[in-house]
């Protein structure tokens, strides 16, 4: 199985009865195409959202979604790569994500020691890197982090001289 990654754009925000409504059309999809939902990132404004599934491919998650009717989203077929203290718990703190875009493919590795390089900055905002969700093709990177908001994070990845595209404070929904 692959871990494939969906973002998708809201132009009306999503309410709480909206995921469950979603996580409910969906379900027969999934288990159709054998795919298998990880969990959810929802922004706090209700109009990102980012998720997580395992499946035989990308391609199954996109079919599933379509026949769910569920608005198209950006599907992608990547790797997760944890903080070296990674756990449950520190997943469950995660409230920021930090969306890059590369218009080169990138090596997670040199994008790993800027990021090291500038620990400094993160520990000084109270950032704390917690997961990196990278795309197969290594032009896409979505990273979560724990913080006091995402200002915090903004400010800290702009010091540490990361690339951002977009940063939003989250809410998690595991299945």
């Amino acid at each position: 199985m692959t871990d494939v990654f969906v973002e998708r754009h809201w132009e009306k925000p999503l309410t709480e009865a909206d995921m469950q409504s979603l996580f409910e059309t969906a379900g027969g999809c999934l288990e159709t195409h054998r795919c298998v939902w990880q969990g959810s990132l929802l922004s706090v404004d209700g109009r990102e959202l980012f998720c997580h599934f395992t499946a035989p491919d990308a391609e199954s998650v996109r079919i599933a979604m379509l026949q769910a009717g569920s608005p198209r989203g950006l599907a992608w077929p990547g790797t997760i790569h944890d903080a070296p203290e990674f756990n449950e718990a520190l997943l469950a703190k995660a409230n920021v994500v930090v969306a890059r875009r590369f218009d080169e493919p990138a090596d997670i590795a040199a994008v790993q020691a800027i990021e090291d390089a500038g620990a400094g900055c993160l520990q000084v905002h109270r950032v704390r890197f917690v997961r990196t969700f990278f795309s197969a093709d290594r032009r896409r990177m979505m990273c979560l982090y724990h913080a006091p908001d995402a200002e915090s994070v903004r400010i800290a990845q702009r010091e540490a001289g990361m690339p951002v595209e977009r940063v939003w404070p989250f809410r998690q929904y595991r299945p």
